[in-house]
């Protein structure tokens, strides 16, 4: 079991530079997650480190080794695709052994470290199988049984449940986080679906245009966001993101219709500002202020989107199964406490 280090990494095509001197630490043990916009990097960032794309600079290290100008297969990781990558004619042992085959590893070795996979995958009723007769997610588990029989030092994942349908998503990653548990290997995950980065992670990494924006556990980049995009990307729903600016006694937010919202204000901050609250933290209150555009209603929480004259949007979560019409007429009043305060021009978090 090893970690992760990059420092100062760099990768350009031609002139064009995608990640910019990127530092980072991942522990022995740790499950990291790379999270994104598609086009901010983090499958160029995961392809450096399997070896798949060369450094343009920096250094990248797997436990005490330099890897950087080494071969994929001298790394120590092993790598899961999106796509499943099995050879059709091969049943599943096979197709996890293969590797191990091609290397010269003996039989008797090869059907341990199978069955031994098989067993922590749940697969040892379908090792006689050829995967046509497997179900995505049981595909997946036969990709990831191959990465396990090599006994890798780092597991590297690029977006392996993207093909899934969204049953097997959820139970996919029930799976992923019991294998790590169980084997306690350090793994990085590629995802741009910040729900399962939020659900397997120990650590995320926050990237956009080839640049970290935050790091951390998951619930404190939830509840404590370094900037505008990190408070807009984390959280399903999304933040709700307003414009606001001072006025004596506190914030007017004109988006929620409430006056003047009374949360400390830090003495550095401007007059253009960006006020974010959390789905959560708002009420719903008599009066006309905004107009219902649509309820979610999902049984135990409903979602109401609603919109100010202004056509300023905005989310609402309430528990139970609380509706409206669409159309209704309603106000929101929110808990200053729960108001976070943002620069626009910069996007950075005043404190």
């Amino acid at each position: 079991m090893s970690g992760v280090n990059l420092t100062n990494i760099i990768k350009k095509y031609g002139e064009t530079q995608v990640i910019h001197g990127v530092d980072l630490s991942v522990e022995p043990g740790e499950f990291c997650v790379f999270v994104g916009p598609s086009g901010c990097g983090k499958s160029t960032l995961l392809r450096m480190i399997a070896g798949l794309e060369e450094t343009s600079g920096g250094a990248i290290r797997i436990g005490s080794r330099d890897v950087t100008k080494l071969d994929p297969a001298q790394r120590g990781v092993a790598m899961v695709f999106q796509t499943y990558a099995l050879y059709p004619h091969m049943s599943v042992a096979e197709n996890m052994g293969f590797g191990l085959k091609m290397n010269g590893h003996p039989k008797d070795e090869i059907r341990q470290k199978v069955d031994r996979a098989a067993d922590i995958l749940k697969l040892g009723d379908y090792l006689h199988r050829k995967p046509k007769a497997l179900s995505g997610g049981q595909r997946q588990r036969v990709a990831i049984g191959r990465a396990i029989v090599r006994g890798p030092e780092v597991f590297l994942f690029d977006e392996p449940l993207s093909n899934l349908d969204a049953e097997l998503r959820v139970e996919m990653r029930v799976e992923l986080a019991r294998l790590h548990r169980e084997i306690g290997a350090t793994m990085i995950y590629v995802t741009h679906d910040q729900v399962e980065a939020m659900t397997l992670a120990d650590k995320i990494v926050v990237l956009r245009g080839g640049r970290i924006e935050q790091v951390g556990a998951p619930l404190d980049l939830y509840r404590d966001p370094d900037n505008l995009f990190v408070a807009g990307f984390i959280g399903s729903p999304a933040m709700n993101l307003m414009p606001a600016h001072r006025v004596e006694g506190g914030l007017s937010v004109p988006a929620l219709g409430a006056g003047v919202i009374a949360p400390p204000v830090p003495a550095h901050a401007g007059n253009d500002l960006v006020a974010g609250v959390r789905p959560q933290m708002i009420k719903v209150i008599e009066g006309n202020s905004h107009i219902v555009e649509m309820t979610e209603a999902l049984g135990g929480v409903s979602f109401i989107h609603a919109a100010t004259t202004g056509q300023q949007k905005l989310v609402v979560e309430t528990r139970g199964d609380v509706t409206f019409p669409t159309g209704a007429a309603i106000a929101l009043q929110t808990d200053p406490e729960g108001v976070y305060l943002f620069d626009r021009q910069s996007g950075h978090r005043l404190r």
